[in-house]
């Protein structure tokens, strides 16, 4: 940690401040609005989850062609895969079923309180208590 760069963390409190505000500007931090787009009422979301990955990709894209190391943290640009496996596709499928039901993915989530809905503390306390019974699990 101590070869991080002194504005780490406080560029990660920008970065999630420029999230947490896309997400609510977008509307995405809304339940009912992603319950709409997973219904075939409100085709919102693909446009919001494409702008995002085009701005990403060019970024991964350009990042490591123009330094060789990340600029607040030293670390080597490299590409981390994870293997294709049955956890993969088994975590795959109960995350998007839990998405499905709760009308929100864990970003969006706590986006989703500073928007002002504070119900949606129940679906974030079941985030938690389900990453903890999968890893008492798998320990």
């Amino acid at each position: 940690m101590s070869d991080r760069h002194p504005l780490f963390i406080p560029l990660i409190l920008v970065g999630g401040l420029i999230f947490g505000f896309g997400l609510g500007f977008s509307h995405m931090a809304r339940p009912e609005v992603v319950l709409n787009f997973l219904q075939f009422d409100d085709l919102g979301l693909p446009f919001v989850m494409f702008g995002a990955a085009i701005v990403s990709g060019i970024a991964f894209w350009a990042l490591p062609r123009i330094r060789d190391s990340a600029p607040l943290t030293g670390s080597r640009y490299e590409r981390r895969l994870k293997p294709f496996d049955k956890n993969v596709l088994i975590g795959g499928a109960v995350f998007g079923v839990g998405w499905g039901l709760s009308g929100i993915c864990p970003g969006a989530a706590y986006a989703s309180l500073g928007v002002g809905n504070v119900t949606i503390l129940w679906a974030l306390a079941g985030m938690f208590v389900g990453a903890y019974i999968q890893g008492y699990a798998r320990s």
